[in-house]
């Protein structure tokens, strides 16, 4: 008895011993480990994440500590749709929607393959296919370490592509400089100091191009209930145009699959699939699936439609695009999207109250292509190509 006392007590010491920071980390760990729904599927090795980071946590000694050490741990998913809902001025911005720029490492080094329109990078003179050879003064393969996961050493281009558009989305504290080779000479640019214009802070925008071809921008607003009604008003008014642009390259923020079945049901008159969705059920790892289906609202929308996506079009804009896609109701045109994964579920850590969010479901085309891995039907390098494109397919000579 005497043996069991002592056991117990030696437990409890050590469980008491704990720090609130070891604590969550563990928490944190187990989260992930039981409902995170791509590890296989990224071949993470989350055991060897935890051997490499739980002895680190007990050198942790305040809260904003911690939040950084979290930040590191998320870079090990490589993905933009796994972060923090706090941060600190230290902390990175997070992809895409804190990044203007699209980087890609290619045989010559790094290359800018697209730019956001109207923010810093763009406005500063930066344009896709320039050649960046410096970030802030130093070289570009030493700091792509602070975002590349230590479980591996066998970087995907995935992973490289997260670390590299990561890096050059910069920290919320610090301005960029960003050194670029042109005509063989090196030049400085400093997106961070460009004043910019004011975003748009209306829900959606349109308007008719060449008389007859109706266009609406969706401005990063598909979480926000009121761009239902928005969207009703606007396609009302643009019902009798003979074609449609369905803009949706500015939606880094993903959105919610109410606003994105409201949007779609306008443009079929039956019911139809627009996604499907697998979870795997803890802890017996039983596999549940299902498919999403769009219904009629409202006065259909009879003729072509061209939904645009890019780099910037993230999680529910990207649920979108498959969904049209998948109805045969339009063609894609434009880059990669975001590449986030699956759907998001919100968690919060007990000792900390640190909210942070990862996907628990995988999200697929309904042809069962994963959501990440689909491509536009035409599909270009950067947005001034998809433009390019639009001009031809719809024939129209106002485009911007």
């Amino acid at each position: 008895m005497k043996k069991i006392i002592f056991l117990f007590l030696l437990f409890s010491n050590s469980m008491m011993a704990q720090t609130i920071y070891q604590k969550d980390f563990s928490e944190f760990w187990n989260n992930i480990n039981e409902n995170y729904a791509y590890l296989e599927q990224q071949k993470i090795d989350w055991n060897k994440v935890k051997q490499i980071y739980e002895p680190l946590v007990g050198n942790i000694h305040t809260r904003d500590e911690f939040i950084t050490f979290l930040e590191q741990v998320i870079n090990e998913l490589h993905n933009g749709h796994i972060s923090l809902n706090t941060n600190l001025k230290s902390s990175n911005r997070i992809i895409p929607s804190g990044m203007d720029l699209f980087l890609q490492k290619k045989e010559n080094g790094y290359v800018i393959s697209d730019i956001r329109k109207s923010y810093p990078s763009e406005l500063c003179g930066l344009k896709p296919g320039m050649q960046v050879i410096r970030f802030n003064g130093k070289n570009i393969d030493e700091q792509l370490n602070l975002f590349l996961p230590k479980y591996t050493k066998n970087y995907t281009p995935e992973i490289v592509e997260y670390a590299l558009n990561m890096l050059f989305a910069g920290t919320h504290d610090k301005q960029r400089k960003i050194t670029v080779l042109e005509n063989g000479i090196e030049k400085e640019y400093s997106p961070d100091a460009c004043k910019i214009p004011d975003h748009p802070s209306t829900l959606l925008d349109f308007k008719i191009m060449d008389g007859n071809t109706g266009y609406i921008k969706i401005n990063n607003s598909l979480g926000n209930d009121d761009l239902i009604q928005a969207f009703d008003t606007v396609l009302n008014k643009l019902q009798q145009t003979g074609k449609l642009i369905l803009d949706l390259t500015e939606t880094p923020g993903g959105g919610n699959s109410a606003v994105a079945r409201a949007i779609m049901g306008r443009f079929t008159d039956k019911e139809l699939p627009f996604q499907k969705h697998e979870l795997v059920e803890t802890p017996y790892k039983i596999k549940r699936s299902w498919i999403e289906y769009v219904s009629p609202r409202n006065e259909t929308y009879k003729n072509k439609v061209i939904i645009l996506v890019g780099h910037w079009t993230g999680s529910m804009g990207e649920g979108i695009a498959i969904g049209f896609d998948g109805m045969e109701r339009a063609k894609v045109t434009g880059t990669k999207m975001a590449g986030l994964l699956g759907a998001i579920d919100q968690f919060k850590l007990s000792h900390t109250n640190i909210g942070y969010q990862f996907p628990t479901e995988r999200v697929y085309h309904i042809n069962g292509t994963p959501r990440e891995h689909y491509r536009p039907t035409y599909l270009t390098e950067n947005i001034n190509d998809t433009w390019e494109k639009v001009k031809v397919l719809f024939k129209i000579a106002e485009y911007k």
